[in-house]
């Protein structure tokens, strides 16, 4: 069958490595794909000898450029179209659509006071681009910094997003934006903040003040701290309108019968 053309390239690190060409996924070697996940989160060209040093940082500069070599050398047919290679070092071809660039995109239109989100943005698919860590499972120093700097990026925005929704009276979508927030950073007081807002807006009450109460004891727990009074006062009336704990009344003889 004679060849359609090029193919569409899209490379994920949202939630794990893959690399589709059209429909297809490619399976690479685990080189191979920190080679591309190495140049997707760079998105400038590096010279071999920087890029030989980070991605086997433990191996001498001899191996390393050997390793270097083999992983470039496993990148054939569709791979190798992904690179662009020129006498200062190597690049990802800007065709290659990456979700992470696209993901930090819509972070920002969602932070950004002076750039109106667009109309695709306040919406549940949203909050699936913003649910995922940026390749969890691979510990190299320089996806950890990255990693990092998504993972604050995404729950500033899974924070807006919530706001967002909830000035549109959108109370479901509000709740899971901070609900996914709340769940990727348990002891992150603002995402408890928009997700205890979103349930006293549709007037659930008992889940405010269940969501409050679950992360007092978790800082108790965990860092024997307590919540600030900025959000305390969120459910401060509700604190103060609780009806005492009554116990139960002893039946006339109980005492009596238990202590013999």
């Amino acid at each position: 069958m004679a060849d359609s053309g090029p193919r569409a390239f899209f490379l994920m690190l949202l939630g794990g490595f893959r690399l589709m060409a059209g429909d297809e996924q490619i399976v690479l070697s685990s080189g191979s794909e920190r080679l591309l996940a190495y140049l997707a989160l760079s998105r400038n060209t590096v010279t071999r000898s920087v890029m030989a040093a980070a991605l086997w940082p433990g191996a001498p500069e001899r191996r390393a450029q050997a390793s270097l070599r083999s992983a470039l050398a496993r990148l054939d047919g569709d791979g190798r179209r992904l690179l662009r290679v020129d006498a200062c070092g190597l690049g990802l071809c800007p065709e290659v659509v990456v979700d992470v660039d696209e993901a930090r995109s819509l972070a920002r239109r969602l932070l950004d006071p002076l750039e109106p989100s667009q109309d695709g943005d306040v919406c549940a698919g949203s909050i699936e681009v913003l649910s995922d860590g940026l390749l969890p499972g691979w510990y190299d120093e320089w996806v950890l910094a990255a990693s990092d700097e998504w993972h604050q990026l995404r729950l500033h925005a899974l924070e807006a997003l919530s706001g967002w929704f909830l000035r549109a009276g959108r109370f479901a979508e509000a709740v899971a934006a901070a609900g996914v927030a709340v769940h990727a950073e348990p002891l992150r007081e603002s995402a408890y903040a928009a997700l205890m807002d979103a349930h006293l807006a549709e007037g659930n009450q008992a889940e405010a003040l269940r969501h409050f109460q679950a992360f007092e004891r978790n800082l108790r727990d965990e860092l024997g701290i307590t919540p600030t009074p900025r959000l305390r006062e969120r459910v401060a009336g509700l604190l103060a309108d609780r009806p005492p704990v009554m116990q139960a009344p002893s039946r006339p003889g109980h005492a009596r019968m238990t202590g013999r």
